[in-house]
């Protein structure tokens, strides 16, 4: 059932035109999500319903198919939708034990190594990477650092390097002294550590993924844990695709089950 829910002029002010609103499908918002972006609501539509009904309200769509026409044509709209849908809470030195592990791989390479952080959110795993390779006496000058994700508000937060004290919680004083300044209680990156890091907005799904190229290790960590099964064998086959060594694993994260 329809509801009214705003009321348009036209150029004569005494006619009005009675705007209805359809907030009830979200199926087709969830599939054309799905499809985009590999990021499954299956389990939480009712959430997905909510959240983007506000979307839709705040910005003058008045139904779910309107907003579908709208993102097919316009790019930027569809990127604030997938900045609004996609979370990025995390945490430096998460997961420890896989960093350090790939520490040790890249000590014992003879060669310039690049790493793919793919998610990276809003910088937290790339940088942890790089202070850890720092840290265990490798040289910026032999190891360079591409994030991508999905979400360009993570990456604008990413490039700034800017954190609270939550996200640098299981680093030591020590490290947080020598690779951060302390700013209105916000934990700032020193350039030295931004500079060896580069990011971009990337979907692994589009075709603008594979013109990133190989890479020596490949970080993935808790992005298959948002698809489905089909999804996740899709998601780490292109992934594998993107290795220059076929011996070299695929970093995933340990909720990332297939």
């Amino acid at each position: 059932m329809f509801n009214f829910f705003n009321k348009k002029e036209t150029k004569n002010k005494d006619v009005k035109i009675e705007v209805q609103e359809d907030y009830n499908d979200i199926k087709p918002i969830s599939k054309y999500f799905h499809n985009e972006t590999g990021i499954t609501f299956d389990k939480q539509i009712s959430i997905l319903k909510i959240k983007v009904t506000s979307f839709c309200k705040r910005r003058k769509i008045y139904s779910f198919l309107q907003l579908l026409d709208n993102i097919k044509d316009n790019y930027l709209l569809k990127q604030e939708l997938i900045d609004y849908l996609t979370t990025n809470e995390t945490f430096f030195y998460r997961e420890v034990k896989q960093i350090i592990e790939l520490t040790q791989l890249v000590k014992k390479s003879n060669t310039k190594i690049n790493i793919l952080c793919a998610p990276s959110a809003t910088g937290e795993e790339p940088y942890s990477i790089a202070i850890a390779l720092l840290e265990a006496g490798v040289s910026a000058v032999d190891f360079s650092i591409m994030g991508i994700d999905i979400n360009s508000q993570a990456i604008y937060k990413a490039k700034e390097g800017i954190y609270k004290e939550r996200n640098i919680r299981n680093l030591s004083v020590e490290i947080v002294s020598k690779y951060f300044t302390i700013e209105n209680n916000l934990y700032v990156l020193k350039q030295n550590i931004k500079s060896l890091v580069s990011f971009k907005v990337v979907n692994i799904f589009d075709s603008s993924f594979l013109e990133l190229g190989k890479f020596d290790f490949i970080f993935s960590r808790n992005m298959l844990i948002y698809f489905d099964k089909e999804t996740k064998i899709k998601a780490k086959i292109i992934l594998e695709s993107r290795r220059k060594n076929d011996t070299h694993k695929v970093f995933f994260g340990h909720a990332d089950l297939f």
